[in-house]
């Protein structure tokens, strides 16, 4: 058997790689972005555990999480996409795309707890593990919507899988609807991923 559409299957599939990896070092955040914004979290953090108020503490917190951020800057926000300004980023996301996301999970948990109790109670269970495809490419991203999946009742995310450069998800579902890719990725994400590709790639 020929070896050549192995070669041409390896080539495109390296070129496919390497299209994503440039689109993704193209959307970075610059570097002093990546510090303030892992500084204003790490603040944010050291304000909530010390709970003190006081300028001496204020200052030695100010100081510590900045020297933190400026080596860890890549922790928080490597999978950040780059879009507007960093204020209107910080602004955006603290008082419209986080409510956003607690608005959604809050909607998505009150009804898969509905739907799992009306399985229940009318012992409806039709077990099964179905595969989804997601438009992710960043690891954050994938990992909170993993999670986010997880927390609502009825669904696990079993395993991650990326080929491709395509991002999969296996996710066992206490009541298999369907097994269409697309319907059951419909069903199960939700608006959880649309909000997610507002902030990461």
């Amino acid at each position: 058997m020929s070896r050549v559409p192995f070669y041409l299957k390896e080539r495109l599939e390296g070129l496919r790689e390497r299209v994503i990896h440039e689109g993704f070092e193209a959307s970075k955040l610059p570097p002093w972005e990546r510090v303030v914004i892992t500084w204003v979290v790490l603040m944010a953090f050291w304000v909530v555990i010390t709970g003190s108020p006081r300028a001496g503490d204020l200052a030695l917190g100010a100081a510590v999480t900045l020297m933190i951020a400026a080596f860890m800057r890549d922790l928080l926000t490597e999978d950040i996409r780059r879009t507007g300004h960093i204020v209107e980023k910080l602004l955006y996301f603290a008082f419209i795309y986080l409510p956003q996301y607690l608005v959604i999970m809050a909607f998505r948990l009150l009804e898969s707890n509905l739907k799992v109790a009306k399985n229940v109670i009318f012992m409806d269970i039709n077990p099964g593990i179905v595969k989804i495809k997601s438009d992710l490419h960043s690891d954050t991203g994938i990992a909170i919507l993993a999670n986010s999946i997880t927390l609502t009742p009825g669904t696990l995310t079993l395993d991650v899988s990326k080929k491709l450069g395509e991002t999969y998800l296996y996710v066992h579902w206490i009541d298999l609807e369907t097994l269409n890719r697309e319907k059951a990725g419909e069903k199960i994400k939700g608006d959880i991923e649309e909000w997610l590709k507002k902030v990461f790639w």
